[in-house]
C-alpha cells in the first residue's frame, strides 16, 4: 500500500511491526488483511465463502488466514461499522479474541440483526482485526482489597442520581 503522507503525525515516523500470516490452500487468491487508510487501526478481513445470513441467524465465516502472534499480543475481531449501520450485521462476540498461541484459521462469528437476509460473497470485507498488546499478569490473593473512592458502587453508581 502506498501512503499519502498521513503516516507522519507529530514528527513520528510510521512504525510497523511484522507478524507471521499464512493462507489456507483454498484462499490463496484472497487479499491478506488490509488497512483502507494509513491511519486505520483495523485491518479488513475477507470472507472465504459465499453465504446468506438469514435475519436473526448467526454464522461462523472462515477468512482463509492463520496468524502467529508473539506472546503478549492478541488479535481483536471487531464489526465493520458500515455493515452494522446499513444492514444490522455485526460480530456477535465483539470483540472476538484470537490468542497468541492459536494457529488455526481465523473465523468471524457474525449475526444478522437486520430486517432482511444478508448475502456475503467470497472476498467481501466482513470484519476488522486490531492487533493489541496484552498485559500478562498474575493475581495475588488477599483477604481484603484496599479502599477506593468508588468502593463497591456498581452499575450506574457514578452517573446522574435519579430520584
Amino acid at each position: 500500500m502506498q501512503f499519502s503522507g498521513d503516516e507522519k503525525i507529530l514528527g513520528k515516523e510510521n512504525d510497523i511491526t511484522t507478524f507471521l500470516i499464512s493462507q489456507t490452500e483454498d484462499a490463496k487468491d484472497l487479499p491478506l488483511p488490509t488497512r483502507q487508510t494509513p491511519g486505520s487501526a483495523g485491518l479488513d478481513l475477507y470472507s472465504k465463502i459465499n453465504i446468506t445470513i438469514k435475519k436473526g441467524e448467526r454464522v461462523l465465516v472462515p477468512t482463509g488466514i492463520r496468524i502467529a502472534l508473539p506472546f503478549g499480543y492478541e488479535a481483536q475481531i471487531r464489526p465493520r461499522s458500515g455493515l452494522a449501520l446499513k444492514y444490522g450485521v455485526t460480530v456477535l462476540n465483539a470483540p472476538g479474541t484470537v490468542d497468541a498461541d492459536y494457529r488455526g484459521e481465523v473465523c468471524v462469528l457474525l449475526i444478522n440483526l437486520g430486517t432482511e437476509d444478508f448475502a456475503i460473497n467470497r472476498g467481501d470485507r466482513i470484519a476488522q482485526m486490531v492487533i493489541t498488546k496484552v498485559e500478562m499478569i498474575q493475581f495475588e490473593k488477599v483477604e481484603e482489597l484496599p479502599d477506593s473512592q468508588r468502593g463497591t458502587g456498581g452499575y450506574g453508581s457514578t452517573g446522574v442520581n435519579i430520584t
